[in-house]
Order: structure tokens, then sequence, then C-alpha cells
């Protein structure tokens, strides 16, 4: 019988300081070539073992071997110009200096099928792992090529379709797109954001997850969730036709954001990744804090489909602060496990 309640982190681990700067997002590498690639595995195997050390059922790869949970994936494709870069507006919250489009985008080689392939040497435990989903994806770049961005997210749906069953081939059990790009672009998220999504996770057997969360806890993301108000409403736009698509998991922020719980009956019947970390705040959650998270989302989502989670990636964080808030995770989980009828812990 599979264990309820399974925990699993939504993306990113710190990185060690001997791999790239600590606490900083697009951090650089502090090591280069041969060196480089020996010590991303290192810090993945590091990873694995941190996380199935402090009680994570379902084991990431932390995306200790890129710099960032998008643009790493687009510099490994063909058509886009990394030299020749704008200034756009992402997600309308901030301004970035991204690369652009240029010609046709195309993937000529596996992007993380080999780190995948190293991850799955590390444990027996489940393993997911992470893309960029497409309207994310055309949400960093500047595009001069296609000029529409339904166009160019169906393109990439199809790039990421091939890196998913590759994925997939590699042992991956849990397939997870990034799509924080939902939580603003409801118009296009209707128009064509759920079928590009199906098209991304097509054909595949292992199960597939959207992770929609509110951003790191950078500022210009707690800036914005300074003016959504009391409740923050954004998945009830689309959580319906999620709820009518083929995605197997969502996930969502819970902890510490103002999301009514009940909005996660919207998705009755798909199982539920149900943030329970903060990943704004250095504060350590206690394991009964953790625990209410979970009780709270039981009225809504059936404890068979609950994955308790961090809300969103915890790269910028200190990697103890990190690591003890996924000890917490875990045993908030044991907790609430211990509740439920008929089962032993």
């Amino acid at each position: 019988m599979p264990k309820l309640l399974p925990t699993a982190t939504v993306g990113s681990l710190p990185k060690p300081s001997w791999l790239a700067q600590p606490e900083t997002l697009w951090s650089p590498w502090n090591l280069q070539g041969d060196a480089l690639a020996e010590g991303k595995q290192d810090a993945l195997r590091i990873a694995a073992h941190e996380q199935a050390r402090r009680g994570i059922d379902i084991i990431s790869d932390g995306e200790q071997t890129r710099q960032h949970f998008v643009t790493t994936f687009i510099e490994h494709l063909s058509g886009v110009d990394f030299e020749r870069r704008e200034t756009v507006r992402i997600r309308n919250r901030y301004d970035a200096s991204v690369p652009t489009v240029v010609g046709a985008v195309s993937r000529d080689a596996s992007v993380f099928v080999e780190d995948a392939r190293f991850l799955r040497q590390q444990t027996d435990q489940p393993i997911k792992w992470a893309l960029p989903g497409p309207m994310t994806m055309i949400d960093t770049l500047a595009d001069r090529h296609y000029k529409s961005r339904e166009k160019l997210a169906w393109e990439f749906a199809t790039i990421l379709n091939e890196e998913a069953k590759e994925l997939e081939a590699a042992g991956v059990d849990i397939i997870q797109f990034d799509e924080p790009a939902f939580n603003v672009f409801f118009d296009d998220v209707r128009d064509w954001g759920i079928a590009a999504l199906e098209r991304a996770a097509e054909g595949l057997r292992a199960e597939t997850a959207v992770h929609i969360c509110y951003g790191y806890g950078i500022k210009a993301n707690t800036d914005w969730k300074a003016t959504l108000g009391s409740e923050w409403r954004q998945y009830e736009e689309f959580f319906p036709l999620l709820q009518q698509s083929s995605i197997d998991i969502v996930s969502l922020e819970c902890h510490n954001s103002h999301v009514p719980l009940d909005l996660i009956e919207l998705i009755r019947g798909k199982k539920v990744m149900v943030g329970a970390i903060d990943v704004a705040n250095e504060t350590i959650e206690t394991p009964e804090e953790v625990a209410a998270t979970l009780r709270a989302a039981l009225q809504f989502v059936d404890a068979d489909k609950l994955i308790p989670s961090t809300n969103c990636g915890m790269a910028p964080f200190p990697r103890d602060v990190a690591l003890a808030k996924l000890s917490a995770l875990n045993a908030g989980a044991e907790i609430v496990r211990a509740e439920l009828p008929g089962t032993t812990v």
C-alpha cells in the first residue's frame, strides 16, 4: 500500500558554497570545466541524501545542476540568442534583461537526462524532476521571430514533451512543469495555456504535475503579494480547467499565503501538493504548524491524494534553514498521518 502523505520538495534547494554563491538566485558557478561537472554531481548526490535523511519521500535533484529553473533549459535550445538581450516585464511584475528568440526553436540534444539518470542511481525512492512550463518559458524571453506568445508556447510544449519522454525513460516517476505565469495571464491560460501544458505532458506514463506558486521570496514577489488583498483567489480562475485536464498533480502555495484553502475543492480528484513550508521567511515552521496546514487542506482533498510539500523552491535560503524546514515538513506530516483512521506510523 502506498505511503499516505508522501512528502516532497517543489524545486530548488540551496547549493553548497563551493559550487555557487550562496543565498542568490542565478548565482554564478564557483567552478569551471571538469571540476564544475564533478561538483554538480557531488551537490546533486548531497541533495538527494539530505532529503532522504530529513524524511522526504519523493526525492528531487534540488536543481543543483542548473542556475535557474527556466533559463538553464532555454540555454540548451537552438533559436535563442543569449548575446542579444532585451529588457522585458516578467509576469507583469519586474523588469529583467532576457535573451531573444531569433529563429525557430529546437532541442538538439537532451538537457537534463544525464542528471536525472544520475539521480536515479542515488535512491530507490520515487524521484521527481521539474521542467519550466511553456507559458513561463515565453514570459522570460524577448520574441523577435514568432511574434506570437501562443505560437512560441506550442513550440516549447513540443520540445518539453521530447525532454519529458526521455526523463521518463531515465527512471523519473513524476515530471513537474513549473507555471507561475498561470497566476498572472488568466486569458492566455484559458485560451491556450492549459492546452499547451497538456501537449508538454502528452503520452507520458510517469505522473505529471503542474506547480503554480506566487514566486520565490524576492522583493518583486513580496511587493506584488502585498497588493493582492486579504484573499488570494488567482487559483479560482483556472483550477476548474486543471480539474478537467490530463495533469495528475497540482502544486500550490498554502502556508503563510492568503489562498483560501476551499479553492482546493475546485481540483477535487487530482492529487495535490500542498505547500506547507513558507519560502519567503527564514523562520523554521514547527511540526504543529505544518500539521495545521495539512489538516486544513484535508477538508478539500482526500488523504490518499495529499502530498505535503514546500510552497516553492528554497535556493535563496541558508542551507541549514532549508534543511531544517524539510525536517519540519516531515515531522508535521508524521503528526497528521498518525491521526488518520486505520494508519500506523
